[in-house]
């Protein structure tokens, strides 16, 4: 599954996109992206209603994700004691499509088409104005909680979180900028 390290592509400044390859089957992936137990076990809790037009809620809780890790002080919220942000579901195409909103400046994209035994899942995180000034911050969290994903569906010990964040945070302001010059 080579595809699962590579690194995020920007398609300018409003915009990261994310593949990787999982084991099946799609209904499977499609449980970790919506039910709010198991979603928690890699990303973030809370509630969504299974409807285009739903309320939704994550809860990030990162002390159960990296027990025992401490994270950058600006992050430490997230560590604990979590915090909330509100969304609303966008696209709700069982077992294919999920889009919400995400904090206050982009939405999330999920795509989910199955190869075989394995399921290939398309991350957009795009901005609903001009740019996304922490797509950075985005990219490499994403990259890291889709780590934590794949070490849970493959039954492997997970990466430490926020060692992998930062190390990755760091490479992606290096690709983005690189893209302004």
């Amino acid at each position: 599954m080579k595809t699962n390290d590579q690194p995020g592509t920007f398609h300018g400044p409003a915009e990261v996109r994310l593949v990787r390859t999982l084991p099946g089957p799609i209904e499977r992936i499609w449980q970790y992206l919506t039910d709010d137990e198991k979603r928690a076990r890699w990303f973030a809790g809370g509630p969504m209603e299974p409807k285009k037009g739903g309320k939704m809620e994550l809860f990030f809780l990162h002390k159960n994700l990296a027990p025992g890790e401490t994270p950058p002080e600006k992050m430490k919220h997230v560590q604990d004691p979590g915090f909330k942000m509100p969304g609303t579901v966008l696209r709700w195409e069982p077992p294919r499509v999920l889009s919400y909103t995400f904090d206050e400046d982009s939405d999330v994209t999920f795509e989910l088409t199955p190869q075989g035994k394995e399921v290939v899942l398309v991350l957009t995180h795009r901005a609903r104005g001009e740019d996304i000034p922490s797509i950075t911050g985005y990219a490499s969290g994403w990259h890291s909680h889709f780590a934590l994903l794949i070490a849970l569906l493959e039954g492997t010990p997970p990466p430490p979180f926020w060692a992998t964040h930062l190390r990755l945070k760091a490479e992606y302001e290096k690709t983005y900028a690189a893209l302004k010059t």
